[in-house]
């Protein structure tokens, strides 16, 4: 009788034990096990550069549920330059009984082009990566490789040969008309306004000094130009891939322009001697950059524009190199690597 009456006394105690457990749980305690995360969406925000604001086009997270969202930092944050830089969000639901506060956290690159002088504007392409490279005044420029080539991606604005020696910043008109020696300026003669995104204009006789590009690059002959042309198609397929989207410093719309290739063709104008057009022109229209070839000594050299005078009026976007060019004219460098 002993052993059977403990047998019956242990599941007693047990249900006891059970029955406590329940009693204890509160309402409270229910609904926060069955409360649920909402789902926030937020991509990582694109490349943006030194000096822009965070604005709603960076902090842009969205959620399932109604609430708030407070962004660290916050709107209207100046970052530095940097790469991987955390952009967080403290997201809290209007129905917290059903729902819980949370966090989460994005990455942006903020970008610095020039180390001195000024920042760039340039619209890069974000899904290319890009090279560096310095030249002897300190100016950081972005490098891409298309095909076999490796190219700048930004017009140069050394002041100085890869020497050391200075080049000559020439700002009168007639004197720049004179020159028979190497000469640079910038557009406008506005340094602070235009190096960072344009770069400088140099003549021809700057050009022919094989010193102006950094050691280990040189400005490219007309035949490295139109091997970068052949190796995208050809004049009119080549323009849209090279040059830079949007209207940010075009003044007309290029229909079609992707800027696949990273080059990031912009158009920042030269400096003319002709009678008709004196001075500097054409700036947000036309990108020319020298060659290195001799059209018909000594007078002109050759350049390549984008885009060219055949397709532009015609809709389309030609890149073409071979035009003639005076060579006391101001016009834009890009250098190759060797």
């Amino acid at each position: 009788m002993g052993k059977k009456n403990k047998i019956l006394i242990y599941p007693l105690i047990v249900m006891g034990v059970v029955l406590v457990l329940a009693n204890s749980c509160t309402k409270d305690d229910v609904t926060s096990m069955t409360k649920k995360d909402p789902i926030i969406n937020w991509a990582n925000p694109d490349a943006i550069n030194v000096g822009t604001l965070l604005s709603e086009i960076q902090l842009n997270a969205t959620s399932d549920v109604a609430g708030t969202f407070v962004y660290t930092p916050a709107t209207g944050t100046k970052l530095n330059a940097g790469a991987n830089q955390d952009l967080k969000v403290d997201f809290k639901p209007f129905d917290a009984v059903n729902y819980n506060a949370v966090s989460r956290t994005v990455r942006i690159n903020v970008l610095q082009i020039t180390s001195i002088g000024g920042v760039s504007t340039a619209v890069f392409n974000p899904n290319r990566t890009y090279g560096t490279m310095t030249d002897i005044d300190g100016n950081v420029y972005k490098t891409i490789t298309i095909g076999t080539q490796t190219w700048m991606a930004e017009n140069l604005s050394t002041t100085h040969y890869s020497n050391g020696d200075p080049i000559p910043d020439v700002t009168n008109n007639k004197e720049w008309e004179s020159l028979s020696s190497s000469g640079y300026c910038w557009y406008n003669n506005d340094e602070a306004t235009y190096k960072g995104t344009y770069g400088a204009l140099y003549n021809w006789y700057a050009v022919k000094t094989d010193k102006l590009c950094p050691t280990g690059w040189h400005v490219p002959s007309n035949d490295e130009w139109n091997t970068l042309i052949t190796y995208l198609g050809g004049e009119i397929a080549a323009g849209v891939k090279v040059i830079e989207t949007g209207n940010t410093h075009w003044l007309r719309t290029i229909v079609g322009a992707t800027n696949e290739t990273g080059f990031t063709g912009l158009p920042g104008g030269f400096r003319s001697i002709s009678n008709d057009f004196r001075g500097f022109v054409s700036l947000g229209y036309f990108g020319l950059w020298w060659t290195t070839t001799d059209y018909t000594p000594p007078y002109d050299a050759l350049v390549t524009q984008l885009p060219s005078y055949d397709y532009s009026d015609e809709g389309h976007w030609g890149f073409e190199a071979g035009f003639a060019a005076k060579k006391i004219g101001g016009v834009s460098v890009r250098c190759v690597k060797n």
